[in-house]
């Protein structure tokens, strides 16, 4: 039997937890590798799922380039994907949980054509809450491009998603279109975005989003917390009113303590560096990673944080214990 609970907006979710002045928990997942099962998503939701979450993001993977030797010597590009499912995933947790879920929704590699019909199906089966992101760059290239017929920016793609809210659709020639009701999320970068030339030009882009149509906003990883409050600060002086929801990533190996700036573009505090860079093994530097997340989340949660979002990239014993100590 599926569970059944009433449908909310992550933006009523939000309000539901400032009123009452209960931190919520919330957390994101990958959507399993093509030929794998789900069952997987099911064993991490299974052991998070008692923490009461008040929603459950799922990621949107853009395209791979792939090349494949012919018979006759040439390379053929195929175009791949390696993480498919989003809305299928989401649909499955909602059923069986009864736990709101948000698609991520993306502009890189895709029209606005698909983009269109992935939020037709989205609203086709009840899912009314979407995560509205640029996307990355195509691996190998150093500038974000554009599908042909797609969006440069986050902002078009909210504006895309606001107009269906208002019953009016790409195709202009159809009359008395259904308006969608999605609650539109958007990301925020308290260390600012790694192509941005400063935060506060990246804030400027971000108060454009929340104009357009942005209800919520979620913060990339940080590991100090005085970049997420100096962050809400700048925010509310730029005019930015809405709720700024503390994204974490609990640290878990060596590597991370180069690949994490490099690809998330993140300072990581001294502390911290130090404590990770004298484990011996991973295994000590999840410990670490958990007490720093603790520690993290206690602070964000007595200055009153509505939710707090955590990026597990698919990994839910460390995530459990951060609940236990925090939830």
């Amino acid at each position: 039997m599926c569970a059944l609970k009433i449908k909310m907006k992550v933006i009523d979710i939000i309000k539901d937890a400032e009123n009452s002045g209960l931190t919520r928990f919330a957390f994101e997942l990958l959507p399993p590798l093509k030929g794998e099962t789900i069952d997987s998503i099911f064993t991490t939701v299974d052991s998070l799922i008692g923490f009461d979450p008040a929603y459950i993001n799922i990621t949107y993977h853009r395209e791979d380039i792939k090349y494949i030797e012919r018979p006759d010597g040439l390379l053929e590009r195929r175009i791949v994907r390696k993480r498919p499912g989003m809305i299928g995933i989401a649909v499955a947790l909602k059923s069986k949980y009864g736990v709101e879920v948000v698609p991520h929704l993306i502009c890189g590699g895709l029209s606005k054509f698909e983009i269109e019909a992935a939020l037709i199906e989205m609203d086709f089966l009840g899912i009314e809450n979407v995560l509205a992101l640029r996307g990355d760059s195509l691996k190998g290239e150093n500038r974000f491009v554009p599908h042909p017929e797609g969006y440069s920016y986050a902002c078009e793609l909210i504006h895309h998603i606001t107009d269906m809210n208002k019953g009016m659709y790409v195709d202009s020639e159809i009359e008395n279109c259904h308006p969608t009701d999605f609650c539109i999320g958007v990301a925020g970068y308290p260390e600012k975005h790694g192509q941005a030339p400063n935060l506060s030009v990246d804030i400027k882009y971000l108060k454009n989003k929340v104009d357009t149509g942005a209800e919520y906003i979620v913060t990339q990883m940080f590991f100090d917390n005085s970049k997420y409050f100096d962050f809400v600060e700048q925010c509310r002086k730029a005019g930015i009113t809405v709720p700024i929801i503390a994204g974490l990533k609990p640290f878990s190996t060596k590597t991370q303590l180069s690949m994490l700036p490099q690809i998330f573009h993140v300072d990581l505090p001294d502390d911290l560096v130090n404590a990770v860079t004298a484990c011996k093994n991973n295994q000590e530097v999840r410990e670490v990673g958990i007490e720093w997340a603790v520690a993290q989340g206690r602070e964000l949660i007595a200055a009153g944080v509505p939710v707090l979002h955590f990026y597990t990239m698919g990994k839910s014993d460390n995530m459990v214990r951060i609940a236990e100590k925090l939830f």
